[in-house]
């Protein structure tokens, strides 16, 4: 059975890209170049909530995922809030839903309403809801980004 696992991570750095950078380098992505797809589960796929990524392949691979991401600015006050909600049928096929702001109640209401409307869509038997959030405040002098994604199997060559 192929796996998803679900990574999360926020860090600040000095400028927006280099908070992500940092992110990802908590969540043990940093060095893979990111490929989004749209957030369908494959049938028979387990999808597990691990925090920090394994070693998924050899630096600059292909590693395809669903990102929620948010970063916020020096001092602004604001804080960096992301969320991935996902559900699957007994098969293991499902769907990821993503949000992203700045308060982080708000985001993870706004992810699970996103998860209900795409169950609607499917006429599928879905299992419970899961909800992953990663959050942090606003840093005085550094850009601060927060962010949870869904790193799909073992990385891939990117270059052939």
């Amino acid at each position: 059975m192929s796996h998803i696992r679900v990574v999360w991570g926020a860090a600040s750095a000095p400028t927006p890209m280099a908070s992500f950078d940092a992110a990802l380098r908590e969540a043990n992505i940093h060095n893979y170049n990111l490929v989004a797809v749209s957030s369908v589960i494959p049938d028979d796929v387990a999808v597990e909530a691990v925090g920090t990524a394994p070693d998924l392949g050899p630096v600059g691979n292909r590693l395809t995922v669903v990102e929620g991401k948010a970063t916020v600015a020096p001092a602004s006050g604001d804080t960096a809030a992301a969320a991935l909600a996902w559900a699957q049928t007994p098969s293991g096929k499902g769907i990821f839903y993503e949000a992203s702001g700045h308060d982080p109640a708000n985001v993870r209401t706004r992810v699970e309403e996103g998860l209900e409307a795409g169950k609607a869509l499917r006429e599928w038997d879905f299992g419970e809801t899961n909800v992953q959030l990663a959050s942090a405040p606003a840093d005085s002098e550094e850009y601060v980004t927060a962010l949870v994604v869904a790193a799909y199997g073992q990385s891939e060559p990117i270059i052939r």
